[in-house]
């Protein structure tokens, strides 16, 4: 009996560090919170525990705690998501497969270990949201135009760009129409894209596509 409330011990310690993995995901508003975290980890730590305790001295403890990283790599599978040329959940996925290694530490009676993971997990995620370690977001944009008095350059100077990615050439009466595309870091709402065009008469349309 006095066994297993140390046991149980195990598990709360487990609990805990789940929660605080889970917290600071929630924080972020991602797919996996609180929830999520604690039951990986409370759920890794009485996996440990029975595959260290339950089967005898003469078992191979090694069975059960192994089959915890594959049941967690299903988990994590169900996590990620691809949309449109674009992986998401990535990140949280390899979370919940670092929190079931932390509550395998705590429920092996490893506190040192399981505490320090848990402290490395949350420092890092939040040292590596810093702005230097963030790739830049561009957005495509569609624009149509006439080209005239150097319009072409007026358009890169606005949406501070040095190129356009593709272009399109056309003869309209006396005037030559410009449909360009390009990508800009410049995320513009559409009353900002309302005033470029009422600045700029020589500006038909724009069309921003997020760059996917």
């Amino acid at each position: 009996m006095i066994e297993q409330l140390w046991m149980l011990f195990d598990i709360a310690v487990a609990a805990v560090l789940g929660f605080a993995i889970g917290m600071e995901r929630k924080l972020r508003m991602k797919e996996a919170g609180i929830r999520t975290h604690t039951v990986v980890c409370v759920g890794s730590a009485l996996m440990m525990i029975i595959s260290m305790h339950a089967f005898g001295p003469d078992s191979d403890t090694a069975r059960v705690a192994a089959q915890i990283v594959t049941g967690i790599g299903f988990l994590g599978a169900g996590i990620i998501v691809y949309k449109k040329h674009e992986v998401k959940g990535l990140t949280t996925a390899a979370g919940i497969w670092a929190t079931s290694g932390v509550g395998m530490a705590a429920g092996a009676s490893m506190y040192l270990l399981a505490i320090g993971t848990t402290l490395i997990l949350i420092l890092s995620q939040c040292f590596l949201r810093l702005k230097i370690f963030k790739s830049k977001k561009t957005f495509s944009v569609n624009i149509r135009f006439i080209q005239n008095d150097g319009a072409n350059m007026k358009i890169k100077r606005i949406f501070g760009v040095d190129r356009f990615n593709h272009l399109i050439i056309e003869r309209k009466g006396d005037s030559i129409i410009y449909s360009a595309t390009l990508n800009t870091e410049k995320e513009l709402s559409s009353n900002e894209l309302n005033e470029i065009i009422y600045e700029h008469s020589f500006i038909y349309s724009i069309e921003r596509c997020d760059n996917d």
